[in-house]
């Protein structure tokens, strides 16, 4: 029994407690700030933003599905991200959505038209995808519910 709770002592201290600088909450606001927003305008306009985009740039079956799922994901994780509540278990989902829109849609850009355009459309993926790496690697910092809920305990 004891090790079953060293084991996840120690798994909750590689996921959730970590010291970072303060300056995290920045990247934390900013990015869970736009995801929030994508997810949003994907209910607000699905023709443009949510089903029906997924449904003209990717192969995916079930347009809807995706679209509205994506939706969801980005409200409530990047909701997540602006607590600092279980930040690295939020930047996995949002990791595969970047990826997805990077692969779905940037690629063919890169096909088709060159680096430089497709470097120009994904310059806002691109920094959520590093802004969502850099969390993922340091954790949420000292301004966050993760640091309140899980505080580091010296052993």
């Amino acid at each position: 029994m004891a090790e079953a709770r060293g084991l996840v002592n120690a798994l909750r201290h590689a996921l959730v407690v970590r010291d970072a600088p303060p300056a995290v909450l920045l990247i934390r606001l900013i990015a869970g700030a736009v995801f929030c927003s994508e997810g949003i305008q994907k209910f607000l306009y699905p023709g443009d933003l949510g089903p029906g985009r997924f449904a003209a740039q990717t192969p995916l079956p079930a347009p809807e599905v995706f679209g509205y799922s994506a939706a969801v994901f980005e409200i409530s994780c990047g909701l997540l991200l602006v607590v600092g509540l279980l930040t690295r278990l939020a930047t996995l989902p949002l990791l595969t959505i970047m990826g997805g829109a990077l692969l779905f849609t940037k690629l063919p850009i890169l096909m088709d038209e060159g680096f430089w355009r497709a470097a120009h459309e994904a310059r806002t993926d691109s920094l959520l995808l590093f802004s969502l790496v850099f969390l993922l690697l340091v954790g949420a910092g000292r301004w966050s519910l993760d640091r309140r809920f899980f505080p580091r305990r010296e052993s």
